[in-house]
């Protein structure tokens, strides 16, 4: 990233939201010196700042990305660090979790230092990386996970391949935990989704494609509640996509067990019945499900069951998803329409207000990892997004920052967008 801008910043008569210090006020104004956040700037300072004006705006935290994946090392085709970080800008991100399966797969500390290298150079926002839970992400041997703590991952996850046996996710946990690392789980049986296209219901049957069922998913967060309750390692169940993962959670939070979960924008606005035109940019993993199950994530969003709201950035070529449905690749591009999705779906929708969804995408998913993030607390780094939570907007090939192509919102009209981003002070978005 570049260093902080040199003079002081001013945002003046915007709405400041704060979810973290519960920070709300209809017209205030926000100060950064240095690269961090400060109560006041003095005359001298405010003189020679630079001046925002936020009428009709709202600066919050910048967003924190629990779930994406920015191509480097081995997949530059689909994007890399400074395409997908400009992305991440774009969308409000300023901190995003990138996934480690990578190639090679990010289970020792030379990949890390690869991209931690590769980082230094490109990255508009701040990056934090994830290792393997396990060699290679096949399940089968741990991987070094002290090392790995040591060169800089945040968390440690097998990603989509997820851990399919009970006792090495046992002993993952157990060794997580001697290093105070969150232990990420793409929650799927893969015995039960072999060659599965989309959710396993009425689309598929009409659609003619093989189906993933709901209960693949609510197996396995049922197997991790149970182990963070023996093990007493901190676990965060990634992407959840049913309305029996919700409740599943929802029982482990009132058991009070160590327990975080995330749901993406895409889970949030659209059901399985968006694949009625075999559109592959709608082909993910875990897959769209029925409205019910849309409506519960949205209401376990707003009780607090779901910590977060993740991107689940997962890019593709546009020549790799221009194909048969049961040929093309999991995945959609979206950090770019991550807050303009859950904004539709939560806000619009009249199941919350702003302040929740900004507390989702911020202070939510900053706690369940512990990153010093997601806040305008004075002294803190000075991150931050100015939205526009009105204006409408058209997501497009041509204008989209991501090298991929596979966001299934282009040609779609969103409401609210990020017009401006901050990293360390510095602007890395916006006019």
């Amino acid at each position: 990233m570049n260093p902080a801008d040199p003079s002081p910043l001013w945002i003046r008569g915007a709405r400041v939201l704060d979810p973290a210090s519960g920070r709300d006020e209809a017209k205030g104004d926000l100060f950064a010196r240095d690269g961090v956040f400060v109560e006041r700037l003095t005359a001298a300072e405010q003189a020679k700042a630079r001046v925002l004006e936020g009428k009709g705006l709202v600066v919050a935290p910048g967003f924190v990305d629990l779930n994406c994946r920015l191509g480097e090392p081995g997949r530059t085709a689909r994007e890399t660090v400074r395409t997908g970080t400009r992305a991440a800008a774009a969308g409000g991100f300023t901190t995003v979790v990138t996934m480690p399966d990578s190639l090679p797969a990010a289970d020792n500390v030379g990949t890390i230092q690869l991209l931690r290298e590769i980082c230094a150079r490109d990255a508009a926002v701040r990056v934090l990386p994830t290792s393997t839970l396990t060699k290679g992400h096949e399940g089968k041997a741990l991987a070094p996970i002290g090392s790995l703590k040591k060169a800089g991952v945040v968390a440690v996850t097998d990603a989509t391949s997820g851990v399919q046996n009970n006792e090495i996710m046992r002993r993952a946990l157990e060794y997580a935990a001697m290093f105070d690392l969150v232990v990420l789980d793409h929650c799927q049986d893969s015995s039960m989704t072999d060659g599965g296209q989309m959710h396993e219901g009425a689309w598929s049957l009409r659609l003619g494609l093989r189906g993933l069922p709901r209960t693949a998913e609510e197996i396995v967060a049922s197997s991790d509640c149970l182990l963070a309750e023996l093990t007493k390692a901190r676990i965060h169940l990634q992407h959840l996509s049913s309305a029996g993962s919700a409740e599943i959670v929802r029982r482990a939070k009132a058991r009070r067990l160590p327990v975080t979960a995330e749901v993406s924008g895409l889970h949030l606005l659209l059901s399985d019945s968006a694949l009625k035109d075999y559109d592959t940019r709608l082909k993910l993993n875990p897959p769209l499900r029925e409205e019910a199950d849309r409506a519960a994530l949205v209401a376990a969003l707003v009780d607090g069951t779901l910590d977060a709201v993740c991107s689940d950035h997962s890019p593709c070529t546009a020549t790799e998803k221009d194909c048969e449905f049961d040929q093309a690749p999991f995945g959609a591009a979206s950090l770019e329409t991550t807050f303009s999705a859950a904004y539709e779906a939560v806000v619009l929708s009249g199941a919350a207000d702003l302040a929740l969804l900004v507390a989702r995408l911020t202070a939510g998913p900053a706690k369940a990892l512990g990153l010093a993030a997601g806040t305008l607390r004075v002294g803190a780094a000075a991150d931050l997004v100015l939205l526009d939570p009105k204006v409408k907007w058209t997501p497009s090939a041509k204008t989209l920052y991501s090298k991929s192509g596979n966001n299934p919102l282009t040609g779609r009209t969103l409401t609210g967008r990020a017009v401006a981003t901050f990293v360390g002070g510095h602007q890395v978005h916006g006019a």
